[in-house]
């Protein structure tokens, strides 16, 4: 029933009909798979593949062990009132002590795993663990409601604008857990157990690791799933966008007007509708009619171009036909091939529209090839990925079918995959610079270079404040590369003192997010269609008292470009994220784990944002075990108490951590 495999470096367990198989993968971490009658290798996933270790497996009849450095799983299979039954447990290796063990529903059935079949090998999936009182949980991804610790919590486990799973969760309790599977489910952290669930899936998958400390937990994750490649420095400034600059001209004022007002500026962004068709994955030549004169004018400003390129095809494009004559689309289990009402250029009324099939290599090697031609050939080096969840109306994904299985099963890999499309393309041809600014994710999209911001969000108070932890949450799941639309997404009334207000706060709290990127769909906002362009929203469009603050945060955002850039190699060799919460640099503080509205960039920045109106100083937390100077005022303070800190208008609450001298205020 249980031996050892993999020359005594793994176990497989079998009862009836059900194997299990646990082997390291990775320092201090091991993989668990469970299937009906053997264990598959074709179900997609997120890890990459595992370094050797110096790990042991032992078994006897009715138990055995893995250990591999700091993480013990102990499998012991025990009578039940329906038989016998293997259930899992993870220790430390040095101390015994548990950090998660699986759960049995109920004393007589289900188990720790169950599986109900549906067909052909498919069915409902659920593993469950025990609930620990005290525990705390982060990561998973982006998430809209506001909260940091997830603990008690349901979350849908399906891509959606601005809800992005990345099943991947780091405890209090010192593991860290990858849901190592595609599939739409949920996950429930309730308190009397916590359940994952894939609504149609073939098996059972799993990665849990230790280490010491959050800091090593995050750096065994990204030696898991892949590092995020280095930032190009280009990217750490600042980038401008608004809803839609609808011609080649209207774009390049803005950044004359840039340079002559001796603004920082790094990106800017041609956003939809730049395009003839969707899936034609081409500029308009009507509105743009020099793309590549367009780069090198910008080239000569020290800007970057950055495009946005949906994974959308409308059948009326030059595209369509080849696309789905070749199996290159998504196709649908019932029902014609089309996912998403659009009203595309040329058109009165909304069209259907397809979706290229991101998981198959054939179709990413297509779409590349049209991008390569039309964009990257003529100097296009930034990409935005828009709409890639994929954005299907209504939202059906178990009605999809990928070339990578249904899509049930594999549904959230879609912009994963739609990453790969790009960063295989941008590597073919010898460039190691890869941005991809991403509208969702997957566990293992930052090694592909995608950055992911938080969506369509709204231009409101609430708004920022879930912004702070849906970001951090992020930086937990792996993802280093983050950002918002300053101001938020939907509305904002340029002329409104209380906006204008809003934005200023928005502007400095992104100062210090790992991107700082401004957009936005302001007021007056016409209907939805190719004509749209929405309001202003550049720097100076918002009065000239928020205009001095917000090129104050410009400035300072230009000061502190190296020690980002030095955050962001840490982030790429070592897997701890620039942005993150207080609790990855201070575990052994208690308190550290309930503050959620404040963070570190990087070891020696603590970050305050203000997230209220009408307020000039707000409680501020400073960690225990350092010594916290005010980057203003100078003032010292010991950590492990919180401080009243002054928030005027014209700044937000930073500390630099024991002396470090980095350079916040003007030289």
């Amino acid at each position: 029933m249980i031996a050892t495999t993999e020359d005594g470096r793994s176990l497989e367990v079998r009862v009836r009909h059900e194997v299990l198989r646990i082997e390291p993968w990775g320092d201090g971490s091991l993989r668990v798979r469970a299937g009906r009658h053997r264990i598959l290798d074709d179900v997609p996933g997120a890890l990459v593949p595992a370094k050797p270790s110096a790990a042991t497996a032992e078994a006897s009849e009715r138990s055995g062990r893995v250990v591999n450095g700091a993480l013990t799983a102990i499998v012991e299979i025990a009578d039940t009132d329906t038989g016998i039954d293997a259930q899992l447990r993870f220790v430390r290796t040095d101390t015994g002590e548990e950090l998660l063990s699986e759960q049995r529903a109920h004393f007589w059935w289900p188990g720790a795993r169950l599986f109900m079949p549906s067909r052909n090998g498919y069915g409902r999936l659920e593993q469950r663990f025990t609930a620990y009182d005290d525990e705390r949980i982060f990561g998973l991804g982006q998430r809209t409601h506001g909260r940091l610790d997830q603990k008690g919590l349901v979350l849908d486990l399906v891509q959606r604008n601005a809800e992005v799973s990345v099943p991947f969760l780091l405890s209090s309790r010192g593991y860290g857990f990858l849901w190592n599977s595609p599939a739409v489910g949920r996950v429930e952290l309730a308190a009397n157990g916590t359940r994952w669930v894939a609504d149609d899936a073939r098996q059972i998958d799993y990665w849990v690791t230790t280490g010491d400390g959050p800091r090593q937990i995050l750096g065994h994750y990204a030696d898991a799933t892949g590092h995020a490649p280095m930032l190009p420095e280009w990217a750490a400034g600042f980038w401008q966008s608004k809803l839609r600059y609808r011609t080649q001209d209207e774009l390049l004022a803005v950044a004359r007007e840039y340079h002559e007002r001796g603004l920082p500026l790094s990106v800017i962004v041609a956003d939809f509708f730049h395009w003839t068709h969707l899936g034609d994955w081409k500029f308009d030549p009507a509105e743009w009619p020099d793309p590549a004169g367009l780069v090198r004018e910008l080239s000569e400003l020290g800007v970057k171009l950055m495009v946005s390129v949906w994974p959308s095809v409308n059948p009326q494009s030059e595209n369509y036909r080849e696309l789905h004559e070749n199996g290159l689309l998504v196709a649908t289990e019932n029902g014609v091939p089309f996912h998403a009402p659009w009203k595309d250029k040329g058109f009165d009324v909304e069209m259907p529209v397809a979706f290229y099939d991101a998981t198959n290599p054939a179709a990413r090697q297509f779409v590349w090839g049209k991008v390569k031609q039309n964009y990257y050939d003529l100097g296009v080096r930034a990409w935005w990925l828009d709409g890639d969840e994929p954005e299907i109306q209504p939202g059906h994904p178990h009605n999809l079918g990928f070339h990578a299985g249904p899509g049930a099963e594999v549904f959230n890999l879609y912009p994963h995959a739609n990453a790969q499309t790009f960063h295989d393309g941008i590597r073919a041809e010898g460039d190691d610079e890869v941005v991809l600014l991403s509208r969702s994710a997957w566990a293992g999209s930052q090694r592909f270079g995608a950055a992911l911001w938080s969506g369509d969000v709204g231009a409101t108070w609430a708004s920022l404040r879930a912004q702070v932890r849906a970001g951090l949450n992020v930086a937990v799941a792996g993802i280093p590369w983050w950002t918002t639309d300053i101001g938020g997404f939907h509305g904002g009334d340029p002329s409104s003192p209380e906006y204008r207000e809003l934005m200023v706060r928005w502007f400095q709290y992104g100062v210090f997010c790992p991107l700082f990127r401004l957009h936005g769909y302001r007021d007056p906002r016409p209907a939805f269609g190719p004509e749209m362009t929405g309001g202003p929203n550049e720097v100076w469009s918002y009065g000239s008292d928020a205009f001095e603050a917000i090129t104050a945060s410009l400035r300072l955002r230009e000061r502190l470009r190296p020690y980002l850039m030095d955050q962001m190699r840490v982030a790429h060799e070592q897997g701890v994220p620039p942005m993150r919460p207080l609790f990855v640099d201070f575990p052994a503080d208690p308190a550290a784990w309930d503050v959620s509205d404040q963070f570190l960039l990087g070891p020696d920045v603590l970050v305050a944002p203000v997230l209220e109106p009408g307020v000039t100083g707000r409680r501020v937390y400073l960690p225990a075990g350092a010594t916290w100077t005010d980057a203003v005022t100078g003032s010292r303070h010991e950590g492990g108490d919180w401080i009243e800190a002054a928030a005027p208008p014209e700044r937000i609450p930073v500390f630099l951590r024991d002396g470090a001298d980095l350079p916040i205020m003007p030289g």
